[in-house]
């Protein structure tokens, strides 16, 4: 047995099975993880209001540890819901839309 692919036998009735990916699954938890967090929601909602910020402005501005900040933003990025952009010597974060579309269509899609 794959250890990512659990194999129900639920489908009596057309003597189907229902193949269920256990890592994909997981994928998503870490997703929904991300965003389901007080202090990461702070930070989406202050990089949303301004644009694109600097780390150092988000830790400022939420009066953070500056590795609790970043720490914080690499978890959003890993999950897509920020970007960054370089300029010089300047990393700015920005809000990805799109992603958080598809977060909103997911959950939507599980609660009906």
């Amino acid at each position: 047995m794959n250890n990512y692919l659990l194999t129900l036998n639920t489908l009596p009735e057309s003597g189907g099975t229902l193949a269920v990916d256990l890592l994909n699954i997981k994928k998503a938890s870490l997703i929904l993880r991300a965003i389901n967090h007080k202090l990461r929601q702070q930070i989406l909602k202050l990089i949303d209001d301004q644009g694109k910020i600097t780390v150092t402005e988000i830790y400022v501005k939420l009066r953070l540890e500056q590795s609790v900040a970043s720490q914080h933003l690499a978890i959003l990025r890993k999950a897509g819901f920020v970007r960054t952009e370089r300029d010089g010597k300047f990393i700015y974060y920005a809000v990805n839309p799109s992603r958080l579309e598809d977060l909103n269509k997911f959950v939507e899609s599980l609660l009906n």
